[in-house]
């Protein structure tokens, strides 16, 4: 794991329930039929990593870890007018979410861990709102929560994470669609990877978090089952409108985002 950029980690000690963000943006995205990285093709004229991390600096984050691999000059250079508001954690193989994030762990000092909370997030979801970050943030803070996810209540769930609840509601796993049973697949609650996390138990569950038999990666989604069997709180929320979480896989979708970005900035500054 390699750390780099302006890390601080002798953050200063009043600094209780500090928020920060771990953008992971290591990928290649090999369905976008490109040499690009994905988080690099442009959304509203810039790389689409670009809104997560507006959206993370707007929700209060006092700094923002980007989690970077496969051609990561390129990502470094679509974030360089950030300055030292993102630093830079290399994720060398590409392990899975789970090892993504593992690779950001020297970006936080472990004496702060305790009071520091974390957005974790991918870093190819561009139409994520700011509001969506600090009604998750609210819930978590005010259930003092070891963590908590975003979900979403969509109509066709194909190709997401389940979420699966327990007999009173309450959140029991998250099940990825290929490991899911008929009953599991038939849930339309889905995991859009929007997570916040008390830092010291995050990386402590993170330990704990073995290869998954049929891939081969490590999966933060197994941190949330692990702080449970641990007896730590887990809170979910859904709170992600369902055209937040489309998904960019081809250059198609690409352009359907890119439309709906842009017509929510003219929306919002009140032009045509």
């Amino acid at each position: 794991m390699i750390l780099d950029g302006h890390c601080r980690s002798a953050m200063p000690t009043d600094s209780a329930n500090d928020l920060q963000a771990v953008i992971l943006a290591a990928g290649k995205g090999t369905r976008m039929q490109s040499d690009l990285p994905k988080v690099c093709h442009p959304i509203g004229g810039r790389a689409m990593v670009c809104a997560v991390v507006d959206a993370c600096l707007d929700a209060g984050c006092s700094r923002v870890v980007v989690v970077v691999g496969y051609k990561q000059e390129l990502v470094r250079e679509a974030l360089a007018s950030y300055g030292d508001k993102v630093e830079f954690a290399v994720q060398e193989e590409q392990l899975g979410t789970g090892h993504a994030v593992m690779s950001a762990a020297d970006a936080f000092d472990p004496s702060m861990r305790e009071n520091a909370d974390l957005f974790v997030l991918c870093g190819d979801g561009p139409l994520i709102r700011t509001k969506t970050l600090e009604t998750m943030l609210e819930l978590h803070r005010s259930m003092n929560a070891a963590a908590t996810l975003a979900t979403s209540l969509i109509d066709n769930p194909d190709g997401y994470g389940r979420i699966v609840r327990d007999a009173e509601g309450r959140f029991s796993r998250i099940v990825e669609q290929k490991n899911a049973s008929e009953a599991e697949l038939a849930i339309n609650e889905v995991n859009p990877s929007y997570y916040c996390l008390n830092a010291a138990r995050m990386f402590g569950a993170l330990e704990g978090v073995t290869r998954n038999e049929l891939t081969g990666e490590y999966y933060i989604t197994d941190v949330f089952e692990l702080l449970l069997k641990g007896g730590e709180r887990v809170e979910v929320i859904d709170a992600v409108p369902p055209e937040d979480i489309l998904s960019i896989n081809t250059l198609e979708h690409l352009a359907e985002v890119d439309s709906i970005f842009r017509a929510r900035h003219r929306a919002a500054s009140g032009t045509r």
